[in-house]
């Protein structure tokens, strides 16, 4: 019999107005490496940062709007990234916090409003 496929891997694309300033931002503020660029002028661009993927899209390329996507990041130490990514001057809308749902999470915006949440499970 033979097997059914099975899903590998995801990644978020989020649509910005600017690609060469979002690439900058992702890398210098929140610490993803560039892995792959396409276009020129650049205007699709993979990141990763330990086992996440998230690529970026210029606004111009498509129809969907920027700053309009967002993306769950569950992490290890939530209050260490939080530590991290505000000392690099990540635009922190929400500092870290226990929530009834069995979380404790802190958001986080892009240039283009495009949403972050890192969380990890809490006792709450």
């Amino acid at each position: 019999m033979a097997e059914s496929p099975m899903m590998v891997g995801a990644a978020t694309v989020f649509v910005v107005a600017d690609v060469a300033k979002s690439t900058e931002h992702y890398r210098d503020v929140l610490g993803f490496d560039v892995t792959f660029q396409y276009g020129e002028p650049t205007i699709y661009v993979c990141l990763c940062r330990d086992e996440v993927a998230l690529h970026v899209l210029g606004a111009s390329r498509t129809n969907r709007r920027a700053g309009h996507g967002g993306i769950c990041v569950f992490v290890r130490d939530v209050d260490a990234v939080h530590t991290e990514l505000a000392a690099r001057g990540a635009r922190v809308v929400k500092p870290p916090e226990d929530y009834a749902y069995g979380m404790r999470d802190f958001d986080v915006l892009d240039l283009d409003g495009n949403q972050l949440t890192f969380g990890m499970g809490s006792e709450t």
